[in-house]
């Protein structure tokens, strides 16, 4: 699992992860019809991000479904806007870092900066 610092470099990576994978036909690119994302927060409170493009829509893949259809081809495309994604994005399902690799959707209260993250998350 790779992530990105912001959600345009994960998006970018998943692009060219996507196309690699799937060469488009002729003038035309890679047919797109699902993009997954998810959000995660580290013990330090870095936010990172993951991006999955996928040519069928409920394919499963390590993030959640964000978007689908020609919203899904736009953003591929690299015809959008990374507020209204971040907008989009559930706060809830961001998973936070509880140990060294491992996420859960509650940050831990146990630590100084699991308390921190969490007082920041709460405040967003």
């Amino acid at each position: 699992m790779t992530m990105y610092a912001t959600l345009e470099e994960a998006i970018d990576a998943a692009r060219e992860e996507y196309a690699a994978d799937h060469p488009g036909d002729g003038d035309e690119g890679p047919a797109v019809n699902q993009l997954n994302l998810q959000k995660y927060i580290l013990q330090d409170g870095d936010i990172m991000w993951q991006a999955e493009f996928f040519a069928d829509e409920g394919e499963e893949g390590e993030c959640l479904p964000l978007l689908s259809g020609e919203a899904a081809q736009a953003v591929f495309d690299g015809d959008f806007d990374e507020i209204e994604l971040t907008q989009e994005w559930l706060e809830e399902n961001t998973l936070h870092e509880w140990d060294e690799g491992e996420f859960q959707l509650e940050p831990p209260l146990d630590t100084e900066e699991g308390q921190t993250a969490a007082d920041e998350w709460d405040e967003r």
